[in-house]
């Protein structure tokens, strides 16, 4: 969201913000404030002034009406200089930082760089970071449990073939190149899209808060993505960057300079020919809004998509994965049901471990083996004096740990305080108790974490050590450093402490040697420290006393002893609080050179705590170990919705079997009314296959799952309005990406196809799809199938790999019962009008409408092809126009005998005889 600049107007601006003009007179600090205005045009700048951040001109307008903070002005009484003005507390910015940032804001801060006290002329002053959507690390704006990426996307025109091996091949295809940083942990990642829709799948997955572009982009694919992305992120920051950010050669020597290598094939992306230009893009322009140390961002990690079992976007979305559908809250999503997680980190990792589950069988069985053994119970660990079963022994310690990587990544950027550090040494802690627990397990990958963690020893001891357990927030106010960390800071704080008692002290010596009793020690602004001898004792004076004042009764003198207390004294406030920040800032520092040791204990803790939580889940949820194994055959045996059921009272949800092949059952044909369960049968089905490629356990009595490469889904029924898409394109354009890209080790997903059109355009479409799906490469592609088209059951006929099943129900006076059981068979009946009883339609009007069913379904249609419950209808109504046939024309038994006929073989009297029979048919 662009800010205007200098004070020319914008013409979306409100009345209040169109009369600011250039004040006559300019005064030294605001010609400072405009030069640094002038190099953040785009942003509002937050300017600091003591301990305020000062916003003027356009900038204080806007700002003022989104925080809701009052806008004054500078020179009030002179009209030409008046400078609208606002600002908010320094310590308090974060709050307000947050919410000009969720408004689409970019914040540039700038800081002092010179004591004011010692300031010739201005204050220097230097923006030292820029905030945007997609660059926070405050706590107030980011979600603990989600990353918050910024991308980077860039067009390369010819791009090589990267299905051949090695990235090369003879066929030229433009390739999209993609980067995603988090820089609030570090991840770093690089990809390469072989068309936009997979571009736009990737983003919809990761949901990144800012995306950077070419500004001199002008080709029609771009003007299709920034058109796709409003559609899909209508509150998208879009950054456009100059085309030379985005230059190969540029991009690859930032990525080489930022990790110290001398080539990316340590990392496996020097063939990213598309990627490189995005990835060393992002980074320069981090480096250039941070103005700190990124070292936090250690390694850049290719996203092989070939690796996961992919969802498209609308599949996650019809399958809620991370939110629901209506209203896109996180509660109601399977990630909701199965986050049983206690840190942050593992928050995130099972979030990504959602969205992108595993392909290779290895991996799967290893997370898999590790969650039986936290499922078991069997192993048990002691805490605290507590005999605990493994798991929520693990729990307990995690429960303690705070957000490692964020602390980490506050820590290199320079903006951790000392509640991070205090919250970094109290997560270290729980380490060794993690290491001891872990190395004791049975499980493979358990023992291998437990052995690789790194308990950090030093770094927990070095902020033992130094940082005070109640050290503040703000960094200038002192209170940070332990007593005993430094030996000139002990001493500074002692004076402060004692300094009274230390007068009294040095008093009563000078005192007992000079023999002076009514000696002392007095103290004023211009001659600093002395000591007082009235003129009746001059002659007892030592020699070592140094004349300083002489009164009209008395002398005043120093001493080296009290001359160096005084040096010590005056100022010791200001050198304990300078001393203080000097030494925390190099504790800090010392810190951040660690953060490799720190950011790998971090993934570990990540790692143990996703296992932990899908251990939890499963023995709160009763959930079973599937057998994962390379068969292309899924069976389910009394599957569960693992969200629906936790809705619903204990016991009431009723599980269902399914069985999927390529050779028997490859196509099931699931019929039934609405509302009796049939798209809750199929998204279980996908969820739990999902589930148990994630490495969790499912709900189900047993599983045995052969490992699909995509699920497909095509569920509901909804609009686009933002893409001008109906339902029925919706719903098209779901299906093709289906039927284009589906394989035999696909699972598919449809619930209902072609009910957004004609009945008969809609039914031979549904028809077709299945007909695809069920010859698709020799092969086809294992799909449940839901439908209200009770033709398509026919389609059974067609292959021995279809098979029919039901929904059950009952009937009982004029009403159903919901049995919520899947039966093998189809059903020719969809009991709509049963279901609209339900729903409160009138009762007349579900009267009405079984009278027309009946006749509908016995045939009872006059010559026009109306139902004959219709024509008396009409007939009270004749200036109602005609409808237009809906239904296939009935049997007529004048059309009937009229196709008996041949004219050829007719006599004329015959002909005559026959004419009268049709024209009393016609009558009757």
């Amino acid at each position: 969201m662009p800010l205007s600049t200098g004070w020319q107007p914008e013409m979306d601006k409100s009345s209040e913000e169109k009369n600011i003009t250039k004040p006559e007179k300019i005064t030294p600090m605001m010609r400072q404030y405009l030069e640094i205005k002038e190099q953040h045009q785009d942003a509002i700048l937050f300017y600091r002034l003591g301990d305020f951040y000062e916003m003027f001109f356009d900038d204080a307008v806007t700002a003022s009406r989104v925080l809701g903070i009052t806008l004054t002005s500078r020179n009030k009484k002179n009209d030409k200089n008046s400078i609208p003005l606002c600002g908010v507390p320094y310590h308090a910015a974060s709050s307000y930082l947050a919410k000009l940032v969720d408004n689409g804001f970019r914040v540039a801060v700038c800081e002092q760089m010179e004591d004011p006290a010692n300031a010739k002329g201005v204050v220097k002053r230097e923006v030292v970071r820029v905030v945007t959507p997609g660059l926070v690390t405050e706590d107030q704006i980011l979600d603990d449990k989600s990353n918050r990426y910024i991308a980077s996307v860039v067009r390369q025109k010819s791009g090589r073939n990267r299905s051949a091996p090695g990235g090369t091949g003879s066929k030229s295809r433009p390739l999209w190149g993609l980067s995603l940083i988090d820089i609030s942990t570090g991840e770093f990642m690089i990809a390469e899209c072989d068309d936009i829709d997979s571009l736009l799948d990737e983003l919809g997955r990761m949901t990144p808060s800012e995306i950077l572009i070419n500004e001199d982009a002008t080709e029609d694919d771009y003007d299709k993505l920034l058109s796709s992305l409003s559609a899909l992120f209508p509150d998208l920051c879009i950054t456009k960057r100059p085309a030379g950010s985005f230059d190969m050669d540029l991009a690859k020597e930032a990525l080489l300079d930022h990790f110290k290598v001398a080539n990316l094939a340590g990392f496996g992306c020097d063939r990213m020919a598309a990627g490189i230009p995005a990835a060393g893009s992002l980074l320069t322009y981090i480096t250039e809004t941070q103005k700190s140390n990124i070292a936090h961002i250690e390694q850049i990690r290719p996203l092989d998509l070939a690796d996961f079992l992919l969802l498209d976007d609308s599949s996650r979305r019809n399958l809620e994965l991370t939110q629901t559908i209506i209203g896109a809250n996180r509660e109601g999503s399977l990630l909701a049901t199965l986050d049983c997680t206690s840190t942050p980190m593992g928050a995130r990792l099972l979030k990504k471990s959602l969205l992108f589950p595993l392909k290779d069988l290895g991996l799967i069985n290893r997370r898999l083996g590790a969650v039986e053994q936290l499922f078991s119970d069997q192993v048990i660990v002691s805490i605290a004096g507590r005999e605990l079963p493994l798991r929520e022994g693990l729990r307990s310690v995690l429960s303690l740990v705070y957000d490692i990587e964020r602390l980490n990544s506050r820590v290199v950027l320079g903006k951790g305080n000392g509640r991070d550090l205090i919250a970094l040494k109290a997560s270290l802690e729980q380490l060794p108790f993690l290491k001891r627990m872990l190395i004791s397990c049975s499980d493979d990958l358990l023992k291998e974490i437990g052995a690789d963690l790194d308990v950090l020893c030093d770094i927990r001891d070095l902020l033992e050590k130094s940082i005070r357990e109640d050290a503040p927030i703000t960094l200038r106010d002192g209170r940070l450093i332990k007593q005993g960390y430094n030996s000139e800071l002990d001493e500074i704080v002692s004076i402060l402490k004692h300094g009274k008692d230390l007068i009294l002290n040095l008093e009563t010596r000078e005192r007992e040697r000079s023999k002076i009793g009514n000696l002392k020690i007095g103290f004023n602004k211009v001659f600093g420290y002395y000591l007082e001898v009235s003129r009746a004792r001059l002659d007892k004076v030592p020699d070592y006393f140094i004349r300083k004042q002489t009164l009209v009764n008395a002398e005043r003198f120093i001493t080296p002893e009290l001359k160096e207390f005084e040096s010590k004294v005056v100022g010791a406030e200001e050198k304990r609080l300078e001393l203080e920040y000097r030494l925390f800032c190099e504790i800090r520092a010392k810190t951040a050179e660690e953060s490799s040791r720190i950011l790998k204990a971090a993934s570990d803790i990540a790692g143990i705590d996703f296992l932990a939580s899908l251990g939890e889940a499963a023995r709160r949820y009763n959930y079973v170990r599937p057998h994962v194994n390379n068969d292309n055959e899924i069976i389910i045996r009394e599957g569960r919705h693992p969200v629906i059921e936790l809705s619903l009272p204990k016991g009431r949800f009723v599980p269902n079997d399914i069985h999927l092949d390529q050779t028997n059952n490859e196509v099931l044909i699931i019929t039934g009314p609405n509302m009796a369960g049939k798209s809750t049968v199929l998204r279980q089905t996908a969820l739990i296959v999902l589930m148990a490629q994630m490495g969790s356990f499912v709900p189900a009595k047993q599983a045995e799952i052969g490992i699909v490469d995509r699920i497909f889904t095509r569920v509901g029924a909804m609009d686009d309005l933002r893409k001008a898409q109906s339902t029925f394109m919706v719903e098209m354009n779901e299906t093709a990406n289906i039927l284009n890209n589906a394989t035999d080790r696909s699972l598919v997903i449809l619930d209902e196809i072609g009910r957004g059109t004609s009945t008969f355009d809609g039914l031979a479409i549904a028809w077709a799809v299945v007909e695809d799906l069920v010859n698709k490469n020799g092969k086809g592609v294992k799909t449940i199938f839901a439908t209200h088209y009770h033709e398509i059951t026919e389609l059974a006929r067609t292959s021995d790999r279809i098979k029919n099943y039901n929904i059950a129900v009952r009937e009982w006076n004029d009403s159903i019962i919901f049995l919520y059981k899947l039966l093998p068979g189809g059903t020719n009946r969809s009991y709509g009008i049963q279901v609209a009883a339900l729903a409160g339609v009138p009762q007349h009007v579900v009267a009405r409408a079984g009278e027309i069913l009946h006749n509908i379904e016995k045939g009872e249609f006059n010559i026009r092809g109306q139902p004959r419950i219709a024509a008396s209808m009409i007939a009270e109504h004749p200036s109602r126009p005609t409808q237009l046939e809906l239904f296939s024309t009935p049997d007529d038994p004048v059309r009937e005998r009229i196709d008996k006929l041949s004219p050829d073989k007719m006599t004329p009297l015959d002909a005559l005889n026959t004419l009268y029979e049709l024209k009393q048919m016609m009558v009757s």
